[in-house]
């Protein structure tokens, strides 16, 4: 048996060489070097009640930052919304939070709209969530390991489908 930490050492190299081979129409892929734990952060959900990360313990998280006015992640998301349909049994969700100061009816319409069905809806109006984790625009989405490392952040509009994302999350649904 393989210890774990040559695993994780090997899928940074992985994650390195995709990071410094990404497309220009990608976003930014940012690595650690070494996953940081995650701070404790609340959102609230579809109805209203407060959440935080702790509630998605144990599962590879993809926590989205977006809004309905943002071009990019209205590209984005339904990769998104089929990532989460696709993924979703092998430990994976997608925790897309919007920041939209209207709340849930623009996020309402934005959801039926674009036809987005795997996704549940979080809610940040305020921000606060955002700016802890240091979000510095939109989208922003950060790939956290089932023990609440932030491994990689992307800034900007990323290819959810693509064959590079799909083998870091491949690595990190095996426990990489």
């Amino acid at each position: 048996m393989r210890a774990p930490r040559g695993r994780l050492a090997r899928l940074f190299g992985f994650l390195l060489v995709v990071a410094m081979g990404h497309s220009a129409h990608a976003g930014e892929l940012l690595l650690s070097s070494a996953p940081k734990l995650v701070p404790s952060v609340t959102f609230t959900d579809q109805d209203g009640r407060p959440l935080g990360l702790e509630a998605f313990k144990g599962k590879v998280v993809v926590l989205d930052y977006w809004a309905t006015w943002c071009a990019p992640c209205r590209a984005e998301f339904p990769q998104l919304d089929k990532l989460q349909g696709r993924l979703a049994d092998k430990g994976l969700v997608v925790v897309a939070v919007s920041l939209d100061r209207k709340g849930k009816p623009v996020v309402d319409r934005f959801y039926e709209d674009l036809r987005i069905s795997h996704l549940g809806k979080y809610l940040d109006p305020s921000s606060h969530s955002a700016t802890a984790l240091g979000i510095r625009g939109l989208p922003t989405t950060l790939l956290i390991d089932r023990q609440g490392r932030e491994v990689v952040r992307v800034e900007g509009e990323a290819a959810w489908d693509g064959p590079e994302i799909g083998k870091i999350l491949e690595g990190l649904l095996a426990g990489g």
